[in-house]
């Protein structure tokens, strides 16, 4: 007897081994595609008075003879009001895709439009530079390539005085930074992270916006991990700029330290984790382009374990728990703007941590995380729908290696809302499922808390559907839920389980795990 019970034993843990070998393999190769996955913007600054714009908003299609018009009245009009109203109307001209096209295939354009940004009419600077936002919009790279003659005065410029003028700017470079490498190269050596720096002494919260829209616009480009984080920027200098807009927001009056302190500061790191933390003095939209710059850096994988020993993970679980309050008191305002990279973050750190260290992080034990998080997924159902694969992704993460937490889920009883998301798309659908199978391979005692129960009935809705991947993740939950808890397998047969299985005997990526779940549930 002891024997006989000794082999089930073995052969049950080979089997589960088995798959949880394979989903891991699977959900590696997910989040290396995520974190490939970049987020491309570009941001736009468009603050015309209607009585300004003549009562016209539309972009104005300039011909190659009004451009040239425009240009020379700006350079040699009889007055500066003649010459700034010329470059507005160009302005609005480069709206338009086809005047940004005219306007660079125009020998000495770029030329005429760099010697009004560097003149020393403040009026005509402004102009000039909003000439060249419009440009560093454009979706064609050829149009950002042509500002590169801008550059170098775009830089140096971030040290003046006007902080609408360095506002602009740093928009501006933020454009251009994303869409050439040509543009990438050229900055670099010019000296793009020094004069950002620079700008971290603005007492201006727009400034910090700009300023992080900017950076992460530079964290998130291809060579990234290998020339700029660890070559350039260094967590020195990120870390700085989370700490002077602390110091602004918070009103205190100790001075920021320099962009040059040590790349490991922990102080450094404390008070960037500090400014992250929920709080009334915290400005959501700073918040949101530092919360960018901290995925894209979690991503680049350059130091990952100084910023979990620092204490990253608490800090963001916290944001998690303020965020679900918010959508509970329905302050919600700018919450998706913040929720998507809070997600990622957490969810790419928590890839991080070890498996045998999953019991020592206290937020990974703390059952007011799940719950938030379900908070804010059924907020977000209603809301803002795109971001449930985001919250299901980081559900997942925290589910993957936390017995604790797959507990939470059972005792709050929020396994019956994790099926009513089932129907909603496919992506949605492996999800759920992927979460499902975390609780299930926990083992016996958690398959007792899922059975009897509406799981079964939900998976045998999920095994008549098309899709090859919501069917494989469907019998691999069902492989481990019959070999844990042989009942399920017997009221799976009962339920005319094998025929819904026979419509996809014909797959062959199915058929090996058809195969194994009918001999499963047949022979148990």
């Amino acid at each position: 007897m002891w024997s006989r019970r000794q082999g089930r034993l073995s052969t049950l843990a080979c089997g589960v081994e088995e798959l949880r070998c394979r989903r891991r393999e699977r959900e590696a190769a997910l989040r290396k595609a995520r974190r490939e996955q970049q987020l491309v913007s570009k941001r736009l600054l468009r603050e015309d008075a209607p009585e300004e714009a003549g009562g016209q908003s539309a972009a104005v299609l300039l011909g190659e003879a009004e451009v040239q018009q425009f240009l020379r009245l700006a350079q040699r009009g009889t007055d500066e009001k003649e010459r700034e109203k010329a470059l507005v109307s160009l302005r609005r001209g480069l709206q338009h895709p086809e005047t940004q096209q005219t306007f660079i295939r125009l020998e000495g354009s770029m030329r005429t439009l760099v010697g009004l940004l560097t003149s020393n009419r403040a009026l005509l600077q402004l102009e000039a530079a909003r000439c060249l936002h419009e440009l560093s919009h454009s979706e064609q790279s050829a149009v950002a390539e042509a500002c590169l003659p801008a550059t170098s005065y775009l830089l140096t410029y971030l040290s003046g005085h006007s902080s609408e003028f360095i506002e602009l700017c740093l928009y501006t470079l933020g454009n251009l930074i994303v869409e050439s490498e040509a543009v990438r190269k050229q900055l670099l050596p010019q000296g793009i992270v020094p004069a950002l720096v620079a700008c971290i002494q603005s007492p201006h919260v727009a400034v910090l916006e700009a300023l992080g829209y900017a950076l992460s616009q530079l964290l998130q480009s291809k060579e990234a991990p290998e020339k700029i984080i660890p070559e350039n920027l260094g967590f020195g200098y990120f870390l700085a700029v989370f700490e002077r807009s602390h110091w602004y927001l918070c009103g205190s009056c100790s001075q920021p330290t320099s962009a040059g302190s040590s790349l490991l500061d922990s102080s450094l790191l404390q008070h960037m984790l500090r400014l992250m933390q929920p709080g009334p003095k915290l400005n959501l939209g700073v918040a949101v382009e530092f919360a960018w710059c901290l995925h894209y850096i979690i991503c680049s994988q350059v130091n990952n374990a100084m910023l979990l020993s620092h204490g990253a993970l608490p800090t963001l679980a916290m944001l998690l728990l303020d965020m679900a309050g918010a959508a509970q008191r329905m302050d919600d305002a700018g919450l998706e703007l913040l929720a998507c990279p809070v997600f990622r973050c957490l969810s790419n750190l928590l890839t991080e941590v070890p498996v045998e260290a999953m019991g020592e992080q206290m937020e990974l034990r703390d059952e007011r995380i799940v719950a938030a998080l379900f908070i804010l997924l059924q907020f977000f159902l209603q809301k803002q729908p795109t971001l449930l694969s985001e919250g299901l992704w980081l559900l997942n993460n925290l589910t993957a290696n936390s017995p604790t937490l797959c507990t939470s889920l059972l005792s709050l009883d929020l396994i019956e809302p994790l099926l009513q998301l089932l129907p909603l798309s496919n992506v949605i659908s492996v999800l759920v499922l992927t979460v499902l199978c975390n609780i299930v391979e926990k083992g016996p005692a958690y398959c007792q808390r899922l059975w009897p129960g509406p799981l079964l009935s939900c998976l045998l809705n999920t095994l008549v559907l098309s899709d090859i991947e919501v069917v494989g993740q469907s019998l691999e939950l069902l492989q481990l839920l019959f070999l844990y808890q042989p009942e399920a397998a017997q009221a799976f047969l009962q339920q005319s389980g094998l025929q819904a299985l026979e419509r996809h005997q014909e797959e062959t990526q199915l058929r090996d795990r058809i195969l194994a779940l009918q001999q499963t549930a047949i022979h148990g």
